[in-house]
């Protein structure tokens, strides 16, 4: 294979080669691509008027055909024709026992996404794509609801069908994705021979498998428990969204097995967690108080140094915590915290079952999802960093 590999990858692939060279030299060779068809599309959006752009993603969403006759050729091609192709092995029925799993699990699903999945996956250097443009720094509680607002929607019924919130947030995730790597790509900041494509398809390949098969295994560890036929199931809801958000397939798990090994691939391959990754994991532990609502600062500090922290060690592992910096706990304190996190959480579900109010699950999910008056926004970043960018 001829593949002119990134700088910061050599010495995790060639350790990887040796432990499985196929799927080291495909993760390899898709740091180097992007999403062609994405982002040629948003490239032909830039040169519209600002206020243009957001209209006619909202009108390609809601299939306004009159307003999309007018639109530029390769946007009107993508949500006429395009969006609608669906993969062969799409089976919207296979996702009823993950849904039923999810909403079943829900509040140690989104324990394990943040104290668990979102590190996993910041540890890598896809944090650099996101630390360069500010984004979660300048507002970490806004990016933490929008990633939850996505998997409340996937895993709503219905939520991935052409006209569900989950597919258009998908579709929005790919085209912010795009964006970003358009101004990445122009700015001098990235350097390309060290660290390959921004927001590559590597990185979304793992990211997705990341979402699937970990959060399944970081949420098991937390308490929730699923049937084999609920577990592919789940996997087949992430599935079906990461091929929406323009993972191509030569790099797309097919089930819960190969998300796995995609992991510990990825994860060999990737080099060891920069400051940006430390940064990244950091800010989003600091700011899930938040996102529950604990605005008290001592509150916020005691949950995070007593709870969270010991929490997402035990998730995460000694060697990979340490490596973020995050504040010694000793492995028998974070199994402790383990512990009485899920004791509580069995507790709550007795409480909730005892009052009859079965519903409390879901609704503290919702309360820490973005959900604005406007409904779902469509703009588009402007500028690679956060601060200079108009609203999106």
């Amino acid at each position: 294979m001829t593949v002119q590999i990134p700088s910061a990858y050599i010495p995790g692939y060639e350790k990887a080669r040796s432990v499985d060279r196929e799927r080291a030299d495909n993760y390899v060779s898709h740091t180097a691509i992007g999403d062609p068809v994405m982002d040629a599309i948003v490239e032909e959006l830039s040169s519209l008027p600002r206020p243009l752009a957001p209209r006619l993603i909202r009108a390609g969403m809601e299939q306004k055909e009159d307003v999309l006759r007018d639109a530029p050729p390769l946007f009107k091609e993508f949500f006429t024709r395009t969006c609608l192709i669906e993969p062969s092995w799409l089976d919207h029925d296979a996702f009823v026992p993950g849904i039923r799993a999810f909403h079943a699990n829900a509040t140690n699903i989104l324990a394990g996404f943040v104290a668990g999945v979102l590190v996993d996956g910041f540890s890598t250097l896809i944090a650099k794509s996101f630390v360069s443009t500010g984004r979660v720094v300048d507002s970490g509680v806004r990016r933490l609801q929008q990633n939850n607002r996505h998997l409340v929607e996937i895993f709503f019924p219905g939520g991935l069908d052409r006209m569900g919130d989950g597919w258009k947030l998908s579709v929005r995730i790919r085209m912010v994705h795009a964006q970003v790597r358009r101004l990445l790509s122009q700015s001098e900041d990235w350097d390309s021979e060290a660290w390959g494509t921004p927001i590559s398809a590597a990185h979304l390949g793992y990211a997705a498998a990341c979402f699937s098969a970990r959060t399944l295994k970081h949420s098991r560890t937390l308490g929730a428990v699923y049937s084999k036929e609920e577990r592919e199931s789940f996997c087949a809801v992430w599935r079906y969204s990461a091929w929406l958000m323009g993972i191509p397939e030569t790099i797309l798990f097919t089930n819960e097995s190969e998300a796995l090994k995609m992991h510990e691939i990825g994860s060999r391959i990737e080099p060891p967690p920069t400051v940006d990754s430390k940064l990244m994991a950091n800010a989003l532990i600091n700011s899930a108080p938040l996102v529950a609502g604990i605005t008290d600062s001592g509150d916020r500090r005691k949950l995070v140094n007593e709870v969270i922290y010991p929490v997402s060690r035990a998730l995460i592992g000694k060697d990979l915590a340490d490596q973020l910096n995050y504040p010694k706990t000793g492995l028998l304190a974070a199994k402790i915290r383990l512990f009485m996190f899920r004791l509580n959480n069995e507790y709550q579900k007795y409480l909730a079952w005892a009052r009859r109010r079965g519903g409390d699950n879901m609704l503290a999910v919702f309360s820490a999802a973005l959900y604005e008056e406007t409904g779902i926004r469509y703009d588009l970043p402007d500028n690679v960093h956060s601060e200079l960018s108009s609203d999106w």
